[in-house]
């Protein structure tokens, strides 16, 4: 079913610039025909010493589904090329949405109403990260292996967007996601 709000978000691909048709294509697919009930896009680009990394997140929410589509460019010398990988999650699997608001003057004149930033988390028991470091103990002497200790994190999917890197739009668009989404799990419950 094509609605006005799928035609929309393909509007948003086109103006984020990066592989619209391919992301059109792949949330074509995942979607299978679900009407879209709320989207975000979010673009990004990473720089270290070596190159330019772009990539792309969109989301869709469906009556049923949070549809993820990510795509990275893939490094090759010849040809540029990218990875699109794309998720459904039932919103019943949804084990929490976590909102972060970055807020520069909670005190100001907003009232701590105006947010600078939004990061959205949502975990669904799909991935984890892991991370360990050596034990050790008090015993500055001590030469004994204490094992490993370490930390579990969910590490479904997060997005951060920010009214100084992204714009205001994005900020109020990420805002109107993140409030359709947790709508969408409380009802999904």
């Amino acid at each position: 079913m094509r609605t006005d709000l799928q035609d929309q978000l393909n509007a948003d691909l086109v103006k984020a610039g990066y592989y619209p048709v391919l992301v059109q294509g792949v949330l074509d697919v995942a979607l299978a025909g679900e009407e879209v009930r709320a989207y975000l896009v979010h673009p990004e680009t990473t720089f270290d010493a070596r190159e330019v990394r772009r990539h792309l997140t969109a989301l869709a929410l469906t009556p049923t589904r949070l549809v993820m589509a990510h795509v990275d460019d893939v490094p090759t010398d010849d040809i540029p090329s990218a990875a699109a990988t794309t998720e459904a999650v039932p919103l019943s699997r949804i084990a929490s949405v976590a909102l972060t608001h970055g807020v520069s003057d909670p005190a100001g004149t907003h009232g701590g109403l105006r947010a600078d930033e939004l990061t959205i988390a949502v975990t669904w028991g799909g991935a984890q990260q892991v991370d360990l470091a050596p034990a050790g103990c008090a015993d500055p002497d001590c030469e004994a292996d204490h094992g490993y200790t370490g930390l579990v994190t969910p590490e479904d999917v997060v997005l951060r967007v920010s009214a100084q890197a992204e714009g205001d739009d994005a900020l109020v668009e990420a805002l109107a996601f993140a409030r359709a989404l947790s709508g969408a799990t409380v009802s999904a419950t």
